[in-house]
């Protein structure tokens, strides 16, 4: 499989840098991926429902906060250096980046800790600027074309990290909730030195650049919005089964969807080896290169996901009966899971394009409408149907920010998912 995908992405015209960078993405994604759902495993098995889905609530709310602290200000990074011209003025660029983000999650960390009471919040809330600039810091490597910082240490470091931590946790006996979330928290330490240490050694030495705070921010503020609405709709389903149904239907429903990680992480693998590039196809104009990425993407998405999500609606009762007593009622919510994802999977990486073609604004939109589409649902069916309502919720949210980014790209820049490059990118064995 890893020769067919880097052959196939590689006989495309200019797109030779993405085959490798892709695999390298796909390698992070997989090993996150797997890393990620046997800690799921570990907590359910390892604590009863009630401290499950108070764990998985606590870390969801952690994601969601510095989800909005960060202001995208790590794709704003990207955008930034992914020209020549970017390079020159690298550090400024960071620094206007980071500063304003930094300052912000230790505020925002400091005001949670003084009025939490809750240890595992307060636990969570020290940990908040390190989850933070750990993740603006990792980003801002893949501003210089590489993705081996991403693999190692978003992809490997980070997930495998958590997962042994968590594991050594319960195997010492300790089952409360502030230790589980401070084994779960503890990695992004290594992860924001290791990345602050890469950077460091590659950023020109040259003085504080005028204007560079103003020119990042100009781009990315209308994506700082977006980013922080894509942050609360990443894990609203996760809070509102929590708020509405309980602690315990919370644990089931996060087990149950928790596979979809590896979707999101394959297609997170895909969108950081393209997105500098299609910056710098679209920028420059080249729609043939930009079309040629997407559709090549799409395909590699789609022919490695749909075999899972197949799989994942066939062995649910199975899977989540492994997760211990009380988690079979998941299967519907699998079934759910799935059939969404694999129609989100066909419609590609929409939102990376859009945004990289300079449509932050419309992408604001989008998520907007998404996550009010997922929050009027959620509100309505979660109290009846439980787990599965708010699944119901949840894809409905979902196909609403897929399907009106792909309606705007084919309008706006004639980009469709498929198409003569689709045929390209899984026929590796033609000649170039």
């Amino acid at each position: 499989m890893v020769t067919l995908i880097s052959a196939g992405l590689a006989r495309l015209p200019r797109v030779e840098g993405v085959a490798r960078d892709g695999l390298a993405g796909l390698a992070g994604a997989g090993v996150g991926a797997g890393a990620q759902f046997l800690t799921v495993v570990l907590v359910t098995r390892g604590t009863d429902r009630h401290t499950a889905g108070a764990f998985f609530t606590a870390t969801a709310l952690c994601l969601t906060v510095a989800g909005v602290l960060r202001l995208d200000a790590g794709n704003g990074l990207v955008h930034a250096l992914a020209g020549a011209a970017g390079r020159d003025r690298a550090r400024s660029q960071v620094r206007a980046a980071l500063v304003p983000v930094a300052a912000l999650s230790v505020a925002v960390g400091a005001v949670l800790f003084t009025c939490l009471s809750d240890p595992a919040f307060r636990v969570l809330a020290v940990a908040l600027p390190a989850v933070v600039c750990a993740d603006v810091l990792v980003s801002a490597t893949r501003g210089f074309g590489m993705m081996l910082p991403t693999l190692l240490l978003d992809g490997l470091l980070q997930p495998i990290a958590q997962f042994a931590l968590v594991a050594l946790a319960l195997s010492c006996g300790t089952r409360t909730v502030p230790v589980l979330v401070a084994a779960w928290a503890l990695p992004y330490v290594p992860v924001l030195c290791l990345a602050a240490l890469w950077l460091r050694g590659r950023l020109p030495r040259t003085p504080y650049t005028e204007g560079s705070a103003r020119e990042l921010w100009r781009h990315t503020w209308p994506r700082s919005v977006a980013a922080a609405i894509q942050a609360v709709f990443q894990r609203l389903d996760v809070m509102v089964v929590a708020a509405l149904a309980g602690p315990a239907e919370a644990a089931v429903y996060t087990a149950a969807t928790r596979f979809k990680v590896v979707g999101q992480l394959v297609n997170r693998g895909l969108a950081q080896a393209a997105q500098p590039r299609l910056v710098e196809a679209l920028a420059t104009g080249n729609l043939g290169r930009a079309r040629a990425l997407y559709q090549s993407a799409t395909t590699w998405l789609v022919a490695l996901t749909w075999p899972l999500w197949l799989g994942y609606a066939l062995c649910a009762p199975w899977l989540l009966g492994l997760l211990g007593e009380g988690y079979a009622p998941g299967a519907a919510v699998a079934l759910v899971l799935a059939v969404t994802m694999m129609l989100a999977g066909a419609c590609g990486m929409v939102d990376v394009v859009l945004t990289a073609a300079g449509h932050t604004r419309s992408s604001l939109v989008n998520l907007l409408a998404a996550i009010a589409v997922t929050t009027a649902c959620g509100v309505l069916l979660t109290p009846v149907y439980g787990a599965a309502g708010a699944a119901l919720a949840w894809a409905a949210g979902t196909l609403v920010k897929n399907l009106l980014p792909l309606w705007q790209i084919h309008r706006r820049l004639g980009l469709r998912p498929f198409g003569v490059h689709s045929l390209g990118a899984l026929r590796p064995w033609r000649t170039r």
